[in-house]
């Protein structure tokens, strides 16, 4: 399988065999860009190249993983939620959602899903449960919601009758607008119950300068290369919630969203641009 994000119908025998560490994948970039050793020369020649052009980019990349972190901390300590489907699970770092989760509540429940068998390797391997809660790690991509909401090892760990916080960080900006980004989020909210949440950030143009704002919404429109990133503005982004209840204080910056706890000051929205919000469904 040679997607960007998180198995299509036609995988190889073993998950293995799709290692191509000579092509960046996004979730061995954005390790790199945290300072994570488990990517390849490919992945950084990538990031690099990325970061030439939006050098505030690592900044991004970790107000990202801390806007996961307090979102899933608001939805297990505040929302009362105890099962997270956390598709686009990268590798894992320090504070993973089943960690957040469990530190607040040890039966939670985590699903977590990814296209690159080496973060599912890693999953395996790193991301441990309580012995009270539970994690599955399931090898899929999020353009296949069937497969994932199908998938046995998710209906073993979560209960669809009760209800889940789907957690959409920092992954649809990697599904142009050819493969149905919405319709993909609906599938994956119409199979849970009501008082399930969406939890979602995704980079923006909105903060660019206008050539280079140009040069993504042409890349968005044209589907790119591999591991293109495909910004969104406003507009596009709160399309993802529509029916939903926006949770306080509505899509910020990641940067702003609940970070009064963060240190201070913070990075402004320019050196960030990326977006973040969680909504409930009624």
């Amino acid at each position: 399988m040679t997607t960007d994000v998180p198995g299509t119908a036609t995988e190889p025998v073993h998950p293995s065999d799709r290692i191509d560490t000579s092509v960046p994948h996004p979730a061995r970039r954005y390790n790199y860009w945290l300072g994570g050793k488990d990517n390849f020369q490919a992945d950084r020649e990538s990031g690099d190249a990325l970061a030439e052009r939006f050098p505030t980019i690592r900044i991004s990349a970790l107000e990202n993983r801390r806007f996961l972190q307090r979102a899933v901390g608001h939805l297990a300590r505040s929302a009362g939620i105890r099962q997270f489907l956390d598709i686009g699970t990268g590798i894992p770092t320090a504070d993973n959602t089943h960690e957040v989760a469990q530190a607040i509540d040890p039966t939670a429940r985590v699903v977590y899903v990814d296209n690159d068998p080496i973060v599912l390797a890693h999953a395996r391997a790193l991301l441990t449960s309580s012995a009270q809660g539970a994690t599955a790690y399931i090898d899929a991509d999020l353009r296949d919601p069937d497969r994932i909401l199908g998938h046995p090892d998710l209906r073993r760990t979560l209960d669809l009758s009760q209800p889940v916080a789907l957690m959409l960080v920092a992954v649809l900006h990697f599904v142009p607008d050819g493969d149905d980004p919405y319709g993909v989020v609906t599938r994956l909210l119409d199979a849970l119950p009501s008082g399930s949440y969406l939890a979602a950030s995704h980079a923006t143009y909105d903060y660019l300068p206008p050539q280079l704002a140009e040069e993504a919404r042409g890349a968005a429109r044209g589907g790119g290369p591999h591991g293109v990133i495909n910004l969104r503005g406003l507009d596009e982004f709160s399309r993802f919630f529509d029916g939903l209840e926006m949770v306080e204080p509505g899509i910020r910056s990641v940067a702003e969203w609940r970070a009064e706890g963060e240190p201070q000051p913070r990075p402004s929205v320019v050196e960030v641009s990326m977006y973040g919000g969680v909504a409930r469904k009624p």
